[in-house]
């Protein structure tokens, strides 16, 4: 599988998770659909199938990340 640069996915994280927060307080159909994309593009990156999974991979992926500390991909 090909892995997202850090920067990329940080980049992605922090569009999502804007856009997210822009969809709750909008709605707007614009926004929605660019949520829609990027949780594709994390998904994608991040070999998961649900952006919630995607998230979390991401993240734990991120330099500072506790990379020996799996715990939360599992479940």
């Amino acid at each position: 599988m090909l892995m997202a640069h850090p920067v990329v996915l940080r980049n992605l994280v922090e569009q999502y998770v804007t856009l997210r927060t822009l969809h709750a307080e909008n709605g707007g159909a614009e926004a929605r659909r660019r949520m829609d994309d990027l949780a594709y593009t994390l998904c994608v990156s991040t070999g998961t199938k649900d952006v919630d999974a995607a998230l979390v991979a991401a993240r734990h992926r991120l330099p500072g990340a506790r990379t020996a500390d799996d715990s939360v991909l599992t479940g």
